[in-house]
């Protein structure tokens, strides 16, 4: 669902607020990458394992975002007690970490505005576990952008914990004026209330429904329009206020 559908967005008038921004803090799932046919694949192949009943494309897209405990416990319904889950987890790990590279590729533009940010420090922040985000990201030739690469198992807490934004400024020098978080969901939104900065989201990933209740700072409909947004004297990019 696009989340321009349902929320009142009028045109920014003014992207001042946006010039000073020096480090972007990108989500993976539903941001940079189309991951949703083989995050469904792999949940439903745990289900059939487990001898339960497989679950619509579009329920386990509305479940991806809080990690892999979370995805497993919503997929398993009433029948998410510890030991299930624990073995949902273990199952779906296993089966993810051969298959997450079936069908998940960037989205439409993505490595065409990376390109284009390169004047920008940049990192990604996911909930998905570290070693997956990282080789999802090498195998699709986009870890080269990033400075650093950080996931929901690099730190006590996942987002939208502040904690992996804090050590990402740290990390690369940036004040919280100086820092963007870009991604499709609630959590990012969230994550970014929770560090004091600002945040962008886009209106075609997996999470973009959420963005109707929770607004983030001003929504992309495509990634390459953030270049556009961050640089003075540009008024091209098709962004837009909620």
């Amino acid at each position: 669902m696009n989340v321009t559908d349902n929320a009142k967005i009028k045109v920014m008038p003014d992207r001042d607020e946006f010039h000073q921004i020096r480090l972007l803090i990108f989500d993976l799932d539903g941001t940079l990458v189309d991951s949703e046919l083989d995050l469904t694949l792999s949940v439903n192949a745990v289900l059939e394992q487990m001898g339960l009943r497989t679950l619509p494309r579009s329920t386990v897209a509305s479940y991806v975002g809080q990690g892999v405990t979370t995805l497993m416990q919503r997929a398993l319904g009433n029948q998410a007690t510890t030991e299930n889950l624990e073995k949902a987890v273990e199952l779906f790990l296993a089966y993810y970490r051969e298959h997450m590279l079936d069908n998940t590729k960037p989205y439409p533009g993505a490595c065409e505005a990376l390109e284009a940010l390169g004047a920008w420090k940049k990192a990604v922040l996911t909930n998905k576990p570290v070693r997956f985000s990282r080789d999802l990201l090498a195998g699709l030739n986009m870890a080269s952008y990033f400075s650093f690469i950080y996931g929901g198992n690099s730190f006590a807490q996942k987002k939208p914990d502040p904690i992996g934004v804090m050590k990402l400024m740290e990390d690369l020098e940036c004040s919280k004026e100086q820092t963007l978080i870009v991604g499709d969901s609630d959590t990012d939104v969230l994550t970014a209330r929770n560090a004091g900065v600002k945040v962008c989201g886009v209106s075609y990933g997996l999470g973009s429904r959420t963005l109707a209740d929770t607004p983030p700072d001003v929504m992309l409909r495509d990634l390459r329009d953030l270049a556009p947004l961050l640089k003075p004297g540009r008024s091209d990019s098709r962004q837009a206020r909620v």
